[in-house]
């Protein structure tokens, strides 16, 4: 899709659900699409504060990139190639396996894509040969990845999973229609008929059947999105939970009287535990180290206050109703 924030006005995308159940709505994470649409806070890094200490963190790696190429992956309106934010089919969906169908993409997609995002024609570093253009941009991608994504992609990872787990702790408690006007202001669910409202001109309705819905978190969008084209995959992007938190190493205050029970550390992370996340998460969140923080939950865990579920790779954790008491009691 070309990836497009949604204002109030505009167009407007119908999915017409060929359920009323989960069946039809499914959740998937694309480390491709978080890689490309991470681009736009290479034009406008103040539109997106919360990744500023990721930024800083890697200046020095980017001066190592080709940042022309990589910026004319964006135009001024912070619109991506289609091609290059892809509908991904697993909450597990490998980065190799994304690069490698992009590196693969027919010519006249490439360019199709690619005009999309420059209608007035193409930036230098998009010129030339498509098949040659198709290898500049597939290798700018992985060295990029390489560089800057990979040291954080478990941690960008834990909170894209944290955040489907929520999604699906909502429908279980409230229905599909609760999960879907919590994703953004911009859509609604009524009458078995998903609306997202666009920002381009663009308006259809389509039927989900056979294809179903896929939702897609990414901690680089401030709204949601959606196919221009009722040819495209229904698909919609919105923003996930718990992204300005997601580089900030967190002092957990937890109240007095948890602190001398269980220890500094684990009352910190039994605070931390109101919304689902792994221990490579709470490490980074908290400064602490993976195996340590591992230790503490397993013991917290058999102590009966967390919980945990699998969920893909991950193990996520998040307080039981004993922990719920313990954290609401006065310090």
């Amino acid at each position: 899709m070309v990836t497009r924030s949604l204002p109030s006005g505009g167009g407007l995308v119908e999915y017409e659900l060929a359920g009323t159940d989960v069946a039809d709505v499914r959740f998937a994470i694309s480390p491709l699409t978080e890689l490309t649409l991470s681009l736009r806070t290479f034009r406008e890094p103040g539109r997106y504060p919360v990744h500023l200490p990721w930024l800083r963190r890697t200046e020095q790696a980017r001066e190592r990139l080709d940042v022309p190429l990589l910026t004319a992956l964006t135009n001024e309106a912070l619109w991506t190639p289609d091609y290059l934010t892809p509908r991904p089919h697993s909450p597990l969906t490998r980065i190799d396996d994304e690069l490698e169908a992009a590196a693969g993409v027919p010519p006249h997609r490439l360019l199709d894509d690619l005009a999309a995002v420059h209608p007035r024609g193409l930036p230098a570093p998009l010129r030339g040969d498509p098949a040659q253009v198709r290898v500049r941009v597939a290798q700018a991608l992985r060295t990029y990845w390489d560089t800057c994504f990979a040291p954080w992609w478990p941690r960008m990872r834990a909170v894209l999973q944290a955040d489907v787990v929520h999604r699906g702790q909502v429908i279980g408690a409230y229905g599909l229609g609760a999960m879907f006007a919590g994703l953004s202001e911009r859509i609604r669910l009524e009458d078995g008929v998903v609306r997202v409202r666009l920002g381009s001109p663009a308006r259809f309705r389509r039927s989900t059947a056979g294809a179903g819905l896929t939702l897609v978190p990414t901690l680089f969008t401030r709204a949601a999105s959606a196919p221009i084209s009722p040819e495209e995959p229904p698909t919609i992007m919105y923003g996930a939970r718990g992204a300005g938190n997601l580089w900030q190493a967190e002092v957990q205050r937890a109240p007095g009287v948890l602190t001398d029970l269980l220890g500094a550390t684990r009352a910190g992370l039994l605070t931390a535990l109101g919304d689902p996340a792994s221990s490579s998460d709470l490490a980074g969140r908290l400064g602490v180290t993976v195996s340590a923080v591992n230790q503490h939950l397993r013991a917290m865990r058999a102590a009966g206050l967390l919980t945990s579920a699998r969920h893909g790779r991950s193990v996520l954790y998040l307080r039981s109703e004993l922990g719920d008491a313990l954290v609401g009691r006065p310090g």
